[in-house]
């Protein structure tokens, strides 16, 4: 039997580094079991080029990462949402759209690298860190035993999830 493509939506409000930093994460170390996304709820319109260098140095694609709005996933013709995950305090306060097919939903706040203030490296490590924490949730997130858990047990899971440091 063939494992299903699991369809996850990172959100933020600029769509410009933290849900950029998961989508190609999860991408990456979802092994085709994922296909994910991400979205703002006020898009800048531009990748963060500190989030292009550092996925860049570590190897991951960024040829198709851009900062679109939320509201591309909640046309007639979107992927089917199987998860949403606001990555950002700011959006998980805000009013989304309603996610066709009634997606999981969680919360997996991660500081804002791209408030950091001062030099380059100063900013480049708050990158590292925010890619740091982002990957270990997606390890617990991809490692889950999705075939054993029914939506309740699921749910539970990824709230837990954004709860780790």
């Amino acid at each position: 039997m063939t494992e299903p493509v699991f369809n996850v939506l990172f959100l933020c409000t600029g769509n410009s580094a933290r849900s950029i930093l998961a989508e190609s994460l999860l991408n990456n170390l979802g092994k085709g079991r994922f296909r994910a996304f991400s979205a703002g709820s006020h898009p800048t319109g531009q990748v963060n080029p500190f989030a292009l260098e550092l996925l860049q140095k570590n190897q991951f694609a960024v040829a198709d990462l851009r900062s679109k709005a939320w509201d591309e996933f909640a046309q007639p013709g979107a992927p089917r949402l199987d998860f949403v995950f606001t990555v950002c305090d700011k959006t998980a306060g805000e009013v989304c759209p309603v996610w066709p097919g009634q997606p999981i939903t969680a919360h997996w706040g991660v500081p804002d690298p791209v408030a950091v203030e001062g030099s380059d490296d100063a900013r480049r490590h708050a990158f590292v860190d925010a890619m740091n924490q982002l990957q270990r949730r997606i390890c617990m997130f991809v490692s889950l035993p999705f075939d054993k858990l029914d939506r309740m047990k699921l749910q539970q899971a990824v709230t837990e999830i954004g709860k780790t440091a």
